[in-house]
């Protein structure tokens, strides 16, 4: 199927990661997640329910994103992105606004919101990054970092915007004011700055190619397919490699306060911590960037992955140990978010990349949505952190090794692409075609790309 292309202009991708970064720090992460937190108390008064119910909608969330975004990954291989974003936007903040009618009796009614802003929420994540990734290739982990980056700055100051809210007209307002806010933002974002380069399509169904002139452009993408990636071992290295990490770093985050507690650091210090894991994990997003996109990611992300099993013994008194340690930690978390999407289009390209990141975001997901569940059995069962905590780095020293046997890319940065996605958008798509029909003719598509 084609479609006849229009007159070509040239535009600056680093709008797209504007528009991106700024919804997305009204998304799920910064709107519900880490204000969650500033609910506990109020719900608990008025329902009378314990922590651990109110706190678990955290979880329940967590495993509707992870179900959701299989199916997301699918459909933006298929459809336009943009009729995605919206359906998934407004049903994420339209399920957040009805957080507000739960009834105090009854705790699965509470819970199912959750579910299902968490199940829409997952449209609102990973097809920013599919539109980004398309504009970037030469830049691809900076853009990812920077994105995340201006995302992950929502997560300081949508809970102080709660807190207001919260404070002067109580939880249950408090939902749909915030909710409003995110539609309005989001949408506002994807109609003025977020598109997907090259992207035609027919009645909402991606075209393969386009017309102009008498000239026919493929539109098609170098990669695999999710059977062959399935097939392959760099999927399950990637799945695996970097689900225990996130497992492993959730865990501590969340329970970074009580475990400092108990080892002796005072409460306004051990809060201070994670003040200092977000802001180590906003500049490892950034550096982090930065270096994959000069160094191998095979060097880097090994070194980044053992830096928390080195910090995470030094979790003791004095305040300036235990700093250094979560900042480690912190930084860890940042750059990981950069490996997964810039992995997965190395290893395994960008034809089906909806249905691949789909699925390894979603393993990833599960790990951290069950990392603090599986720290709080450990401590129940020793009545201390402390014997559980060679084994996380244990795990890491693993998640290391697998990442460092990844070989070299498949599908390495084309030299120059860039600059030409910038000023001509399908010129670049004539770039990446030639790369998918030498793949399709049996040549490696390393040594097909022009790398130098």
């Amino acid at each position: 199927m084609s479609t006849t292309a229009p007159i070509r202009k040239q535009r600056s991708p680093w709008w797209v990661l504007f528009g991106g970064g700024l919804a997305g720090a009204f998304g799920p992460g910064p709107v519900v997640l880490s204000t969650l937190g500033l609910f506990v108390l109020p719900i608990t008064a008025e329902t009378g329910w314990g922590r651990t119910t109110v706190t678990g909608a955290y979880s329940v969330a967590a495993v509707g994103m992870a179900l959701g975004l299989p199916i997301v990954g699918r459909l933006m291989d298929k459809y336009a992105l943009r009729p995605i974003l919206v359906v998934c936007w407004v049903g994420f903040t339209a399920f957040t606004a009805v957080i507000a009618l739960t009834p105090p009796t009854s705790i699965p009614l509470y819970l199912a919101p959750y579910f299902l802003l968490g199940f829409f929420g997952a449209g609102t994540a990973i097809t920013f990054t599919k539109a980004l990734l398309s504009w970037f290739d030469n830049k691809r982990a900076l853009a990812v970092g920077i994105m995340t980056g201006i995302t992950g700055i929502g997560t300081s100051f949508v809970p102080i915007i709660a807190g207001v809210f919260i404070g002067n007209y109580g939880w249950r307002a408090a939902y749909p004011m915030l909710a409003l806010i995110a539609l309005i933002v989001s949408l506002t974002m994807i109609f003025v700055f977020v598109r997907v380069r090259a992207e035609r399509s027919v009645k909402g169904r991606l075209v393969t190619e386009v017309v102009e002139g008498n000239e026919t452009i493929s539109l098609e993408l170098p990669g695999v397919t999710l059977v062959e990636a399935l097939r392959g071992r760099h999927f399950w290295m990637l799945a695996l490699g970097l689900g225990v990490v996130g497992i492993t770093i959730v865990g501590l985050q969340v329970h970074m306060v009580p475990m400092m507690g108990d080892r002796g650091l005072a409460p306004a210090q051990a809060v201070l911590l994670v003040t200092i894991f977000g802001l180590a994990s906003l500049a490892g997003r950034v550096i982090g960037g930065f270096l994959i996109d000069r160094i191998d990611g095979r060097i880097i992300g090994p070194i980044v992955i053992l830096a928390p099993a080195i910090g995470i013994f030094f979790l003791h008194p004095p305040f300036t140990s235990a700093a250094v340690a979560v900042a480690l930690i912190g930084l860890a978390y940042g750059i990981e978010g950069d490996l997964i999407a810039f992995f997965v289009t190395r290893y395994l390209g960008m034809k089906n990349f909806g249905k691949i990141y789909g699925i390894v975001q979603s393993a990833f997901l599960l790990g951290t949505a069950f990392g603090p569940l599986l720290l709080g059995l450990a401590y129940d069962s020793f009545g201390s952190y402390d014997p559980v905590i060679p084994v996380l780095a244990g795990v890491l020293v693993l998640s290391a090794i697998t990442i460092a046997l990844l070989g070299k890319y498949r599908y390495p940065a084309i030299k120059g692409f860039d600059k030409i996605a910038a000023k001509d958008e399908l010129a670049a798509a004539e770039v990446l075609s030639e790369v998918a029909e030498a793949e399709d003719a049996g040549v490696a598509p390393e040594e097909a790309i022009l790398t130098k």
